[in-house]
């Protein structure tokens, strides 16, 4: 019986396991490489968390290098996309400011009381520098324990929120 050359599609075509992640018996994300070997624990790590939230992802490894890189996840099947999805969710933590509530004084540092996509937090703001314009409409405030809320939008904030947040801008 007579084999078939492999044709270059057939050498590039993955192993028949289709999954690339997993998570170990500690509950850490692994990576398996084009040889088939599972490298681990990766850390997954967005290029631009902010303002491309679903794009630019790369894994590095437990050395911090980097061992793959994702422009786009779709390549990736359904459910290495949910445990990549999962695994930069339990990494992020970057609360949304829905509502400034009040704030104890207009001189910083000053005790701010806001709910946000996570429900209601007070936090302290040691200084004006410490709201950052991201982009056109985004802007990242900071706390004094290094905890930072986004504000996306701040137009469509209610006109309350909107006028304590002109002061300090």
């Amino acid at each position: 019986m007579e084999m078939a050359e492999p044709t270059r599609a057939d050498m590039a075509a993955p192993p028949a396991c289709d999954a690339r992640l997993r998570r170990n018996a500690l509950g850490q994300l692994q990576w398996r490489r084009d040889d088939g070997v599972w490298v681990g624990p990766v850390t997954p790590v967005r290029a631009f968390p902010i303002q491309a939230p679903t794009a630019e992802v790369a894994l590095l490894g437990p050395d911090g290098h980097e061992l793959a890189y994702f422009a786009d996840l779709t390549p990736l099947s359904a459910a290495d996309q949910a445990l990549l999805r999962a695994a930069l969710a339990e990494r992020e933590f970057l609360p949304r400011i829905e509502r400034l509530v009040e704030v104890s004084s207009f001189a910083t540092p000053s005790t701010w009381t806001v709910d946000t996509d996570r429900g209601r937090t007070r936090f302290v703001l040691k200084g004006e520098e410490d709201i950052r314009r991201l982009a056109p409409g985004v802007l990242l405030v900071q706390d004094a324990h290094g905890v930072q809320y986004l504000i996306r939008d701040p137009q469509r904030l209610d006109r309350h929120s909107r006028r304590l947040l002109d002061r300090f801008m």
